[in-house]
């Protein structure tokens, strides 16, 4: 799955808030009653999940505000660290000598631990609750979780080492991003809001949103810091996918585990980043959130950081704000490549004065991303999808989904952009048209479903 969400870091004002796999509202799969409830929950603002290292954004402010560390501080990572017995290993290679600032690009573990442990208990909890963490935000959106953190009277030290690195702590998207924003904002910690406003029909001003104060976690000059290490974490450290040359952008990515029954996988991660711009007066914030990705690595800043780039490059443009040196770009209008081969799509992509990139193994254009017509700026990017050999234009092959479950069936034919009506439940048994048939992109597959033991039957 996907989860995206966008803020204004000031004002706490939602901009954006995206959840993927989800459903057309005006054709609600009402037929599986389980499956359509779990499309429903908005899980940024329900599910809990361990963020992994963008939390060291939190770690950071609370031990520079604190005073147990300093940017300049030397550490050296060795690749791991011992707490009471435990042994605590860093990400990659051992990173040596390091400053606490480098540390932070590195996103080096027995730094954060060691961090986390001079904080203390006490004033770790002080400071997560500042934070925001452990309770609700307060967003105008109903079913939202407060997240979970261990009883500060049954934690333990070697608790509080992981909790420096983003683990033996849980919250929820919104909770993540909200208090991220209080590390560059200027030090305040907001309430996330939805509605901007509400009118009655001759006009007139129902509700007006205000910018709602929670608390102040740090302090001024420590926000500055924050915003100066945020910035080179994409400038120099992992967070580099993120970078846009001429723009301040600054974020952390987070490669969190990921537990399968019950126990940590170490095939599987929730990759994340977590970036701002511009960084010398932050006016958008980005959490792009994508859990176990098929792409290997499944690090954040492989399967997240360059979504998020993409993000914040477009709407600072929208927003007015250009690279140093930039002169305003034109709009241009998206040409219809469907059905054509590639080269001849490239050749109406280049004069358009656009760019592509290919998403599939093949020589034709099946699909495109933005739909033709669509407005760009000059120079934006195209999705193209391809196939090989495709017997037709604009048509795809069918899968098979036989013994499928009505989850998996429904994955399968949305990763064609095939539509399912469905017909019973249980384990696919039938599915019209057939296998291995050619359809257009969207149209629907029916498919009838029997439970095990008629399937067995039948």
């Amino acid at each position: 799955s996907v989860r995206v969400l966008v803020m204004d870091p000031q004002t706490g004002e939602i901009l954006a808030m995206v959840m993927k796999p989800d459903y057309d509202p005006n054709d609600p799969p009402r037929d599986d009653v389980a499956y359509l409830t779990s499309l429903m929950r908005n899980t940024i603002i329900s599910d809990a999940y361990e963020p992994g290292s963008t939390f060291k954004i939190i770690t950071t402010a609370a031990a520079l505000q604190t005073g147990v560390t300093r940017t300049s501080e030397g550490f050296y990572c060795s690749g791991s660290t011992t707490v009471d017995g435990s042994r605590i290993r860093c990400w990659g290679e051992p990173h040596g000598a390091e400053s606490m600032a480098r540390a932070l690009e590195n996103s080096c573990n027995p730094v954060f631990v060691e961090l986390g442990l001079r904080i203390g208990t006490q004033r770790f909890y002080d400071y997560l609750e500042l934070f925001g963490f452990g309770r609700k935000t307060g967003v105008d959106i109903p079913g939202e979780a407060s997240g979970i953190l261990i009883k500060e009277e049954k934690v333990k030290r070697v608790d509080m080492a992981r909790i420096g690195f983003g683990q033996s702590v849980a919250v929820t998207p919104i909770q993540l991003l909200t208090a991220a924003c209080a590390a560059v904002n200027g030090g305040t910690l907001v309430t996330p809001h939805v509605i901007g406003s509400i009118a009655d029909p001759a006009g007139n001003t129902l509700f007006q949103a205000e910018t709602q104060v929670r608390s102040t976690p740090i302090s001024a000059e420590t926000s500055a810091q924050m915003r100066t290490l945020l910035e080179g974490v994409v400038e120099n450290g992992g967070g580099r996918n993120a970078y846009v040359e001429g723009y301040r952008i600054g974020g952390k990515t987070g490669t969190a585990q990921v537990y399968i029954d019950g126990v940590v996988s170490s095939q599987t991660h929730i990759g994340s980043f977590l970036g701002f711009a511009p960084m010398d007066d932050p006016q958008i914030a980005v959490l792009f959130i994508v859990d176990q990705a098929e792409k290997r690595p499944d690090y954040g800043s492989v399967t997240a950081a360059p979504f998020a780039q993409d993000i914040l490059l477009k709407s600072l443009n929208s927003m007015g704000i250009w690279a140093e040196g930039a002169t305003l770009q034109t709009d241009v209008e998206a040409p219809d490549v469907t059905g054509l081969s590639v080269g001849k799509a490239a050749k109406a992509i280049s004069e358009a004065g656009l760019r592509y990139v290919l998403d599939g193994d093949g020589d034709t254009v099946l699909d495109q991303l933005p739909a033709p017509g669509s407005s760009l700026t000059e120079g934006s990017v195209m999705m193209l999808y391809v196939q090989k050999d495709a017997p037709a234009q604009a048509t795809i092959p069918v899968p098979d989904v036989a013994g499928m479950n009505v989850q998996d069936a429904q994955d399968a034919l949305t990763a064609w952009n095939l539509n399912m009506e469905i017909q019973g439940e249980g384990l696919a048994v039938r599915q019209n048209p057939a296998a291995g048939e050619y359809t257009v992109p969207t149209a629907t597959v029916q498919v009838e479903f029997l439970p095990p033991a008629q399937r067995d039957e039948e």
